[in-house]
């Protein structure tokens, strides 16, 4: 960037101007289509910009966060961006399985769960990526590295084995990049991260990152409800008539608290 260090995110549109053979500068940041990014309290962190889809990766093992989930669920509507849930080392047969079973609550509200195993065939997760610009997410340990490499062997992106002691995997990817896996199809690895601050949506639009609760979304006794046990609260009801899993209210719930502690502070 002319000027300054930041600004742009990893699948931006720029125009650049040479300063020699080999180098350039930004000196613009075309318009975007969709921006990813996570924060928290202080500052911001840029993920994807122009993605057309979220590629959450998670694994039995290490075990994965399934709040970390709903939070990139939450940032992909926030953005109306395609997610698909891709559970990798299917190999584990009996960790996958339960993963699996805790997983089907997404399915059934109509996000994509693909099964598979990144060492040994990646082969269905290519029709997904087909047409789109994709960006690979979660946490360190949960394969996403391995997936790119059996992708884009060329990648030769760094793995490393996970801690089973902790249940937790290890930091090897430092910065988002961007591949070409064909003329129309591309895809952006980013860090694992353990968090996704979701602070730069407003908490009156929080409760729109949860797909199931658009139908109920207005139809509260009161107009200024936050869904977080107010009387007459329509998301309450549609959990006690089961149209709404109280799993997802209380994701929703622990999301709404953190916000509303830090306008405390």
């Amino acid at each position: 960037m002319r000027g300054k260090k930041g600004g742009a995110a990893c699948g931006d549109r720029v125009l650049i101007q040479s300063t020699t053979p080999e180098q350039g500068v930004i000196e613009t940041i075309l318009p975007r289509t969709t921006l990813l990014y996570r924060s928290d309290t202080f500052r911001e962190k840029l993920i994807a910009a122009n993605v057309t889809q979220i590629v959450i990766v998670v694994a039995a093992v290490p075990s994965f966060s399934e709040e970390l989930v709903n939070r990139c669920f939450a940032a992909a509507e926030s953005q109306r961006i395609k997610a698909l849930i891709v559970l990798n080392k299917a190999d584990l047969a009996e960790p996958t399985r339960a993963a699996a079973a805790s997983l089907l609550l997404y399915q059934e509200l109509g996000y994509p769960l693909l099964q598979l195993s990144a060492k040994d065939d990646v082969t269905p997760l290519l029709p997904y990526l087909q047409g789109q610009l994709s960006v690979l997410v979660g946490q360190s340990g949960m394969g996403k590295s391995t997936l790119i490499n059996a992708l884009i062997p060329t990648a030769e992106r760094a793995t490393a084995e996970i801690s089973v002691a902790l249940d937790t995997g290890r930091h090897t990817t430092t910065h988002a990049r961007l591949y070409h896996l064909d003329q129309n199809s591309h895809l952006i690895d980013s860090p694992g991260m353990q968090e996704f601050g979701l602070h730069h949506i407003d908490s009156a639009d929080l409760a729109w990152g949860f797909v199931e609760f658009h139908p109920y979304l207005g139809q509260c006794k009161f107009s200024n409800c936050r869904h977080t046990g107010e009387p007459g609260c329509a998301l309450a009801q549609a959990v006690q008539t089961g149209k709404i899993s109280a799993r997802r209210l209380s994701f929703y719930h622990r999301l709404a608290a953190i916000y509303t502690a830090t306008l405390r502070k």
